[in-house]
């Protein structure tokens, strides 16, 4: 294997949303080469891609009014940043179940009117729901993203940076050399190495599986292995995006990047879980994982709420690792992980769990870079 070093002023782990943002901010700043390595062969193909494509206007988190009250305020600006891959041309209904269900449709309303966010009765779509399993149905504003699009963009976008990207570049580990850090990775069969004054670990799940100096991030991270459901529904069903709350239940979204609707459900869409142990790749654990589909599961209870869900499709599933702070499990908050290592200067590790905390963690590199 060959062996070769260079320098930049940064280096950006990650080739998801938030490693390209990042790299462009960096840019911004005129202070030197950056550099983004991806593991994967291509931009915005992971966390990025196989999720829910949502873009949140806080309804999802009653129990965290920060969350929430960031969702509100942060869904205007990503549709007005990124308009040819946001779609606003869906009903988006929230729905309270009458049963198990921790919030009331009186709470709920009163919850969205604290953070300033629309809804209204929506007596028109009633006709989709069992109204024995149903307190309310809402029509609220909310959101989805198309990820293909996002990454034709960035790919244009760090191209006109002059960013260096290498794709299929495998991070071993951060070392630490003061004045600077180096970063290893394995690239064209060769073992390279970068130094930096700035390294940015945007790997989501993979931010512990570094070797080197770098012993991970302080705060404890859950990982579990979630199923995404590909649908395609039914006519009437085709233009609307439905979330029962808040227990139990679950969502239907419109997903444009294939023109279909992710289903997904608290009780199946998680299959299982592991808490983040140094040495256990959850990439790897993934791949080994037999990915058996709960679609059946899925639709079988959602079919309760809404009758005309048996009616739909089912095409694909999207699996994937989805992490999570550990000491969020319980009020489903969503904030963004943002980490120094006094030991590490100029090392941080970023984690968000929405697409649009990429406004909260741009906020935090003005304060911090």
């Amino acid at each position: 294997m060959a062996l070769s070093e260079s320098k930049a002023y940064a280096v950006v782990i990650g080739g998801g949303f938030y490693g390209v943002n990042i790299a462009l901010y960096l840019a911004q700043q005129n202070k030197g080469q950056v550099v983004l390595l991806e593991k994967e062969n291509g931009l915005l193909t992971r966390a990025s891609y196989h999720n829910q494509a949502r873009v949140h206007n806080g309804y999802h988190y009653p129990r965290s009014f920060t969350t929430a009250y960031r969702s509100r305020i942060n869904l205007p600006r990503f549709a007005a940043d990124w308009p040819d891959a946001v779609k606003t041309d869906f009903t988006k209904l929230y729905a309270i179940a009458r049963n198990n269900s921790k919030v009331t449709a009186k709470q709920f309303t009163r919850f969205c009117k604290e953070i300033g966010a629309t809804i209204e009765p929506s007596e028109d779509y009633s006709h989709l729901f069992n109204n024995r399993l149903i307190e309310q149905a809402f029509l609220v504003e909310e959101y989805a993203f198309d990820a293909s699009v996002l990454a034709a963009w960035a790919q244009e976008q760090l191209k006109l940076a002059g960013i260096e990207l290498l794709l299929s570049a495998s991070v071993t580990e951060i070392t630490n050399k003061q004045p600077g850090l180096v970063v290893s990775y394995g690239y064209k069969e060769s073992i390279q190495k970068i130094s930096a004054e700035k390294v940015f670990n945007c790997t989501y799940s993979g931010l512990n599986q570094f070797g080197g100096d770098f012993i991970g991030t302080h705060t404890k991270l859950k990982h579990e292995v979630t199923e995404m459901a590909l649908m395609q529904m039914p006519d009437n069903l085709k233009n609307i995006g439905i979330t029962v709350m808040d227990g139990p239940f679950f969502s239907m979204m419109p997903f444009p990047a294939r023109g279909l609707h992710t289903l997904s459900h608290v009780r199946y869409t998680p299959h299982f879980n592991w808490l983040d142990e140094k040495g256990v790749n959850p990439y790897e654990k993934l791949a080994l994982y037999e990915k058996q589909t709960r679609v059946d599961r899925m639709v079988r209870d959602v079919q309760r709420y809404i009758p005309d869900v048996a009616k739909a499709e089912y095409r694909d599933s999207l699996f994937e690792v989805k992490t999570i702070l550990v000491k969020n499990e319980t009020d489903d908050g969503r904030p963004i992980l943002f980490e120094e290592y006094p030991d590490l200067p100029g090392l941080y590790s970023v984690l968000g769990g929405k697409i649009d905390n990429i406004y909260d963690v741009l906020e935090r590199l003005n304060n911090e870079v």
